[in-house]
């Protein structure tokens, strides 16, 4: 992200080429993109967006937290989040409380040699009432490399952590940046970790598109069939380099320049990843199993000259919606497809915001418009157990998006 150190470069701006026409049309793309610049700037100077109920508001939930980049629930039925802190801090807000208390705190073990480095992410066991596992993203001491952990909750106190750690998968980094930090179960029940591709600009290694290695991929693994002791995940079959087929095993999709923050559709099943760009395109993607999605050959749907393989149409995935470096915009945090039971958004829309600027924006049947703006550094989204919508701010706050005098839906999708 860029908030933490990942300027972008001016030297990365580069001719525009023909859009990949395949599998989604060179004309459904510069459509989208097309739609998109016209709504910011038909709206940029406009007032708050209004639903049927009213406009949008940002609602104060929780403050005085320190860098917080993350915040979610563990779907056990007790309307819990959980706030992560960059520093190394899993934080617990009881339903009705006004302040967190510290569920687990690894701040020993936690690398912030680089300031894009730290406790990223976390995320609940499908069946964490029971089993109590819950598994961590972060950047350890004292290599910068980034470990997958499995932890559990105390048997004796459903508010606290047992600090004892399980490794699952550590990968090298070989720069203090683009570490990526997401970490999600899907709906198919295996984890899914996203990895930037390892720092500095331009990918110099070029290790987004090397399927020897884990950096700029999304990888998913099954935490519940252990392969050995030593090896305490298996890479899913039907994983695209599963086996004799050259690639590592754990690689779902590749071509990733730093995949900040993703998440899944409840209703579809479909995995949104936002995807922070160089110095001239932020993308949204639909990421499906064996995509490659171009970097660093395109930087969303701008060829980078880079290579090593040309800019050819129909090799990569394009973007469902990109940006420019404009107006202040320059690194984006992915967010939700809205499935709420309160109406405060249409179901169906996708909510995501940029770092820089502060905008919160919403993706809607291929249109892009300004859904909010603000003052915020907003380094993540999150949902509660209601499906939702919570914005983090680094700062040090949470807010709920709300639509005051929306009416609740009878039943949503989980």
């Amino acid at each position: 992200m860029t908030y933490l150190g990942d300027l972008p470069s001016p030297n990365s701006v580069s001719p525009r080429l023909p859009v990949p026409s395949s599998p989604r049309s060179r004309f459904m793309v510069t459509m989208i993109a097309s739609l998109f610049i016209l709504a910011l700037s038909s709206r940029a100077s406009g007032g708050l967006f209004s639903s049927n109920q009213g406009p949008i508001q940002l609602q104060p939930l929780l403050a005085g937290l320190a860098k917080p980049v993350y915040v979610t629930h563990a779907d056990d039925g007790s309307r819990r989040l959980f706030i992560v802190e960059q520093d190394g801090r899993i934080k617990v807000l009881q339903d009705g409380a006004a302040s967190p208390t510290v569920f687990l705190d690894i701040t020993e073990k936690v690398s912030r040699g680089g300031n894009e480095q730290g406790l990223l992410g976390l995320t609940f066991h499908p069946q964490y009432s029971t089993n109590r596992r819950f598994f961590i993203n972060y950047t350890r001491r004292p290599d910068g490399a980034t470990a997958i952990s499995e932890f559990k909750a105390s048997p004796d106190d459903p508010n606290a952590a047992d600090p004892t750690e399980l490794n699952l998968l550590t990968i090298p980094q070989p720069f203090s940046t683009h570490n990526g930090g997401m970490i999600e179960f899907g709906p198919d029940g295996y984890l899914y970790i996203a990895n930037g591709d390892g720092g500095l600009a331009l990918d110099p290694f070029n290790l987004s598109q090397n399927i020897g290695e884990l950096l700029g991929k999304i990888l998913r693994i099954d935490v519940d069939r252990p392969e050995s002791p030593s090896m305490p995940y298996t890479s899913p079959q039907d994983n695209p380099f599963y086996g004799s087929t050259p690639g590592r095993d754990e690689i779902y999709a590749l071509g990733f320049r730093n995949p900040w923050r993703f998440s899944f559709d409840r209703a579809t099943g479909e995995l949104y990843a936002a995807d922070v760009g160089q110095g001239a395109r932020e993308e949204i993607d639909i990421v499906e199993r064996g995509g490659n999605y171009g970097w660093r050959v395109f930087e969303g749907t701008e060829c980078t000259g880079l290579g090593p393989a040309p800019c050819t149409a129909g090799n990569y995935i394009p973007p469902i919606a990109e940006y420019a470096h404009s107006s202040g915009r320059c690194s984006i945090t992915g967010g939700y497809v809205y499935r709420g039971v309160r109406g405060t958004l249409p179901l169906g829309s996708y909510v995501y915001g940029d770092y820089c600027s502060g905008e919160i924006f919403m993706l809607k049947d291929g249109v892009s418009s300004l859904l909010l703006p603000t003052n915020m550094s907003i380094s993540s989204f999150g949902e509660d157990e209601a499906a939702e919508l919570l914005v983090v701010d680094l700062d040090g706050a949470i807010y709920r998006l709300v639509s005051p005098g929306a009416s609740s839906i009878p039943r949503r999708t989980r």
